[in-house]
């Protein structure tokens, strides 16, 4: 009962400030609102990316060469793994099959419009079982390409990105060669991929020129095998044949597992997360200095108002607790005006990134980021608001009442 009467003086000393308690509460809303937003788009990132590994088997270890700093130019086709590095892999003791990723961005005419795009060599023979079960194709309309055919499949965006309208039964033409468009895939969740028209990895060869290596590798271990253990001898070995090779050992293989991709990710996700809640904090603590300002000059004004509540009995704790809840209120009002926009302008980027999708980007709204903000928030107001209520609780009832006589 008491701590409610506490609240209703807490409140009604804001209520006749109006404009500096709104101007307060919007230094609190700032902060609370980027760290909302950013932490719930960080989150939904995490989850996506985790998403597209879950569809990659645990039995598939990636191949590329280069270290890890240099997926892009490996992906690129900048560096490539020669026909004896497949060869090394294939006789490791675990692994069951290799599969070459091939890929090049070459001119497509379709329907009189020509366009560059990433073109991808598939063994449709050999490995369509593997693409499905352990890489998570599948097909949207229409049905696989017939191994050696002029038969493509397309990514989910290309008929909707770059060439609009394409239709199955269609033709599309790759240097002055005719394909008939037979499927197109579902969504795999990442624009790179979902733009991806692919051929019969025969038919790549001879239209690229690229008759040997591959630009990556995917390695199908054995049951009964551990892919940690497989891709370390994995390494080991594509080292061994490069020292003699070479006569020097360098480090230009990256071995990943789904795991060591997954930790890799998170790891990175998490030192991103920290960085935006210390950045957005910043923004936070400065209206936590605004509510220290406002609560000094509230003490200043109420000097009389605190004499008398103490003239009339009121302890040293009952003061400092009025002034803590008036600020609390601040922050938690501030935290509230912070999370809805918030979380509204993380849901709005996630509906533009699916409207023109650079990356299937969503917005995870999770309870904890919504608690985070409004406890952070009023734990920012309440740190605020001590010591200017600490100076209230210290005067003297005699000093209080004289000094506005």
């Amino acid at each position: 009962m008491v701590i409610k009467e506490y609240f209703k003086i807490a409140v009604r000393n804001l209520r006749t400030r109006p404009l500096r308690s709104w101007l307060t509460i919007l230094g609190i809303v700032i902060g609370v609102f980027l760290i909302t937003s950013l932490l719930s788009l960080s989150e939904g990132l995490k989850n996506t990316i985790s998403k597209e590994l879950r569809m990659i088997g645990k039995n598939i270890i990636v191949i590329l060469p280069g270290e890890s700093t240099n997926f892009f130019t490996a992906f690129l086709g900048h560096l490539q793994l020669t026909d004896k590095d497949l060869e090394t892999i294939k006789k490791t003791e675990g692994v069951d099959v290799v599969i070459p990723i091939l890929h090049k961005g070459l001119g497509v005419r379709y329907e009189g419009r020509n366009k560059p795009v990433l073109v991808s060599g598939a063994d449709w023979k050999n490995f369509l079982e593997i693409y499905q079960e352990d890489l998570g194709m599948s097909l949207k309309e229409g049905r696989w390409p017939v191994p050696g055919k002029r038969e493509v499949v397309v990514g989910s965006l290309v008929p909707v990105d770059i060439f609009k309208g394409m239709r199955i039964g269609t033709e599309l033409s790759i240097k002055g060669r005719d394909y008939k468009i037979v499927g197109i895939l579902s969504s795999i969740g990442q624009k790179t991929d979902d733009s991806l028209i692919h051929l019969d990895v025969g038919i790549f060869r001879e239209i690229t020129g690229e008759r040997k290596g591959a630009d990556q590798v995917l390695a199908k271990i054995k049951p009964g095998f551990s892919s940690e253990e497989v891709a370390k001898s994995i390494k080991a070995n594509l080292l061994r044949t490069q020292k003699r090779k070479k006569g020097k050992d360098e480090a230009l293989y990256s071995v990943l597992t789904s795991e060591k991709v997954s930790g890799i990710i998170n790891n990175i996700m998490g030192v991103v997360q920290l960085a935006v809640i210390s950045f957005a904090s910043i923004a936070v603590i400065v209206g936590g200095i605004g509510i220290m300002n406002t609560m000094y000059t509230s003490v200043h004004e109420r000097t009389r108002e605190i004499g008398i509540l103490k003239a009339v009995g009121a302890k040293n704790s009952t003061i400092t607790i009025i002034f803590l809840i008036e600020s609390g209120i601040i922050g938690l009002i501030g935290g509230i005006g912070g999370v809805v926009p918030g979380l509204g302008l993380a849901k709005l980027i996630e509906a533009v990134g699916q409207i023109h999708p650079i990356f299937y980007l969503e917005a995870s709204i999770s309870p904890f980021t919504i608690l985070f903000g409004l406890v952070f928030s009023f734990f920012v107001g309440c740190v605020s608001g001590f010591f200017p209520a600490k100076r209230a609780a210290a005067l003297k009832p005699v000093d209080a009442l004289r000094r506005f006589e």
